[in-house]
């Protein structure tokens, strides 16, 4: 018989529409059964609990499978088994592909054994191929679409039968048949002991026992199980059925539909507002900053899957003025039988001989030893007037490899960083050489496709600075201007990783030695931006075109178990963009850019020439969690002074940053940041700034949720997490000699940046 709209109800199952506005059940027509959708916010810790909202589905209503915590679970007791055959009929739009794990396909349907070959799994293996297994008596029967992909972003009718009396398995897409195969005749599906999920691989591969892989991404609608085979011509009606309302078109997808939806995550206590982040799910740095046609494009390492490492893509973020951001689309994907089937990993961005933006990538292909290999992509904007580079194009092969014949570590080629000077295009790859340590390796070219290696720009002494590891990270080499004695100067930045090293950000100022392609510090010693662990990381940089500044942009990593990663569904941000410049005495001094103070929202103190004791009297008022601060202490021979901050009003939770006069070194104490035991935040961390004996702390703190970033005479920054448990915990406070004189103090409330 019919059922609505032509479409088939004969041997119907099961029909999961989606068609609830919202809920933790969804409600099977058939058997008017509601199963549980499981969702990390339907029991928040960090934030209101909340139902999961429905969005846009080929038929009303679809549900969204965030990736890593979505799913529905149909209890075994609930259903038959499967005797007469099997068809799963299911409208799909995948956000990622499950992530590029051989071994787990992504499950869309799926109530299967793994290791006793029992029942059956419709999923995605890596990069949109579909496939259906069936466990038989004597084993797994399988098919895929091999070449044959289902695209992102877009409705997809996916369709898998198995019909037992001629042992015929097949897969349909759209309603027209990709792929199919025999096996024995008369062999039922072997029943299988668990319960039915949509959306999550009965068997996953875990991350530290807390992430399940093999779990759906994206949009799901109309899920259909019926108790034969449909056959192709059944398929290619219902196929069209469900097209009669759009005139035989799949309709197009709304992009905040699609999109991971920053707003879910607004309301978490510890998330930051006014700092570079993903909608959701999990970053690393932002890099290959880019100014193109009034606006600023910054990118970032993205796992589009869920908050936890791995499935690389690139995020994209737009500007008008570096601080106020709007989310794009994911602008580059790993893909099959590309450049970069293994991760599309940091790169940076420039401009082709006509002007047209380009980005340069880290390819990851396992194939490869090593297997980081230098991409590119181009902006689609000559052909299709995209102005906000929303589409790229990759070129189809790398266009740079790792030199033979240089003894160059085997995991280390990656994060270019590329510049053009007259007709010449440089590029520098993070990379290493055995026994020696980090270096970055310098490549020219007169067309951006053909590479010639110029060598190794520096290599530091390991032996001497063992903190700089075997291999440096995103390398990057900007002008900074000339010196007190007219010198032109230039500032080469890295970020080294190995057994011995400070992940940390490490610079040198000196001469760039263009004619011999070598770089020539002023010092031997490297110098540190950052005095916190871990948390300012990520370097990239560019010179800005509309001003001429040089700027610096980092990931201000989180640090927390993975178990609150899970729970919070978002994973690390940005720090705020750094304007670095070559002082007077020449010295490298930086600070936040200015546009920074396009977030002052009310003024909350203004106060000079008190003393400590006189202040804390006002800071009694004060209270906040997305605050500016700053403060100016008298100088002194000896002695603390400095700040607290996030305190509770028993102080139970309070971080302390604080200066020492006698040694010029700066600390943040941890010790009573949060009363939640779990929380890594803990201990002190700090060292010497470079601010002169007798000269006053000019200190400035911005305090933004958990992240904290206190700037000390822009000579040294220190970025720190704070997850404090207590709603009271927005306390402010100075530390020091009650008698000491803070020459001024004011505290502004600040703005968040995502509408």
């Amino acid at each position: 018989m019919r059922g609505e709209a032509g479409l088939i109800d004969h041997a119907l199952l099961a029909h999961w529409p989606f068609n609830e506005r919202e809920g933790h059940v969804t409600r099977d027509k058939v058997q008017h059964i509601e199963d549980a959708v499981h969702h990390v916010f339907q029991q928040a810790v960090f934030q209101p609990s909340r139902t999961i909202k429905r969005r846009q589905g080929i038929r009303g209503h679809s549900l969204w499978f965030d990736g890593y915590s979505t799913y529905v679970r149909r209890k075994k007791e609930a259903f038959p088994p499967l005797k007469e055959g099997l068809t799963i009929s299911v409208w799909v739009a995948p956000h990622s592909y499950g992530g590029i794990d051989d071994d787990v396909m992504a499950a869309l349907v799926n109530q299967h054994v793994p290791k006793d070959k029992t029942g059956f799994i419709l999923g995605f293996q890596p990069h949109g191929v579909v496939a259906f297994h069936v466990g038989l008596a004597k084993g797994w029967l399988k098919v895929s679409s091999r070449e044959i992909t289902v695209p992102k972003n877009e409705w997809t009718h996916v369709a898998a039968t198995y019909d037992p009396t001629d042992g015929f398995m097949a897969l349909y897409l759209n309603g027209t048949q990709v792929a199919n195969t025999y096996g024995e005749k008369g062999i039922p599906i072997a029943c299988a002991d668990t319960d039915l999920l949509i959306g999550k691989h009965n068997d996953p591969k875990m991350i530290e026992d807390t992430f399940s892989l093999g779990m759906f991404s994206g949009l799901i609608d109309d899920v259909r199980i019926y108790s034969r085979a449909l056959t192709e011509e059944e398929l290619l009606k219902e196929w069209r059925a469900y097209l009669s309302i759009y005139d035989g078109q799949i309709p197009e997808i709304a992009e905040k539909d699609m999109a991971i939806q920053r707003e879910e995550f607004g309301s978490d206590v510890h998330r930051p507002q006014y700092h570079l982040s993903p909608p959701g799910h999990w970053m690393n740095e932002p890099h290959a900053p880019l100014y193109y046609k009034g606006r600023y494009h910054l990118f970032y390492q993205h796992n589009p899957q869920g908050p936890y490492w791995g499935n690389i893509h690139w995020g994209h973020w737009i500007s008008e003025d570096l601080i106020h951001w709007r989310d794009l689309p994911v602008a580059l994907s790993p893909e099959k039988d590309h450049v970069d089937p293994d991760g599309t990993w940091s790169g940076c961005a420039h401009y082709d001989e006509e002007g047209v933006p380009v980005l340069f990538f880290t390819a990851g292909d396992n194939r490869c030893l090593p297997n980081q290999r230098i991409g590119l992509a181009r902006s689609t904007v000559k052909q299709d007037g995209d102005i906000e580079l929303k589409k790229w194009i990759k070129h189809s092969e790398p266009v740079l490899i790792q030199p033979e014949g240089f003894d160059l570590d085997d995991d280390g080629f990656r994060d270019p960083f590329v510049w053009k000077e007259g007709a010449i295009w440089y590029q520098l790859v993070g990379s290493g050489m055995n026994g020696r340590g980090g270096t970055a390796l310098l490549f020219e070219s007169d067309d951006l496709y053909e590479w010639t290696f110029k060598g190794p720009l520096y290599i530091s002494d390991r032996a001497k600075y063992p903190f700089l590891g075997r291999v440096w990270e995103l390398p990057i080499l900007l002008p900074l201007g000339t010196d007190s004695r007219g010198k032109e100067k230039h500032i080469f930045i890295i970020s080294p990783i190995g057994d011995e090293a400070d992940v940390e950000v490490f610079y040198w100022i000196g001469t760039w030695d263009r004619e011999n392609g070598r770089f020539l510090p002023d010092e031997e010693e490297p110098q540190l931006f950052d005095l916190g662990d871990f948390h300012f990381t990520g370097p990239s940089a560019m010179i800005d075109p509309k001003t001429g500044r040089l700027i610096l942009f980092t990931i201000a990593q989180g640090e927390r178990p993975i178990e609150y990663e899970y729970a919070s569904g978002w994973a690390h941000n940005g720090g705020l963009p750094v304007e670095l410049y070559l002082a007077g005495d020449d010295r490298l001094k930086f600070r936040p850019i200015i546009e920074v103070e396009t977030l002052r929202k009310r003024k909350l103190l203004d106060v000079s020439q008190k003393t400590v004791a006189a202040v804390n009297q006002e800071l009694k008022e004060i209270s906040g969690d997305m605050l500016e601060i700053q403060v100016t202490f008298q100088a002194r021979e000896e002695g603390c002074c400095g700040l607290y901050v996030r305190q509770s009003d028993d102080r139970k939770e309070e971080t302390l940053l604080y200066y020492d006069f006698s040694t010029q070194a700066f600390f943040v104490d941890r010790s009573k940041t949060t009363l939640d035991q779990h929380e890594k935040t803990k201990g002190v961390q700090g060292g010497a700034t470079g601010i002169a004996k007798n000269e006053p702390l000019r200190l400035r703190v911005f305090l933004d949720k958990s992240l904290v970033e206190a700037y000390m005479n822009d000579v040294k920054s220190l970025t720190t997490r704070v997850y404090p448990t207590l709603g009271s915990a927005k306390g402010l406070s100075l530390f020091g000699d009650e008698a000491l004189v803070v020459e001024s103090m004011v505290v502004w409330e600040l703005n968040g940046i995502y509408a």
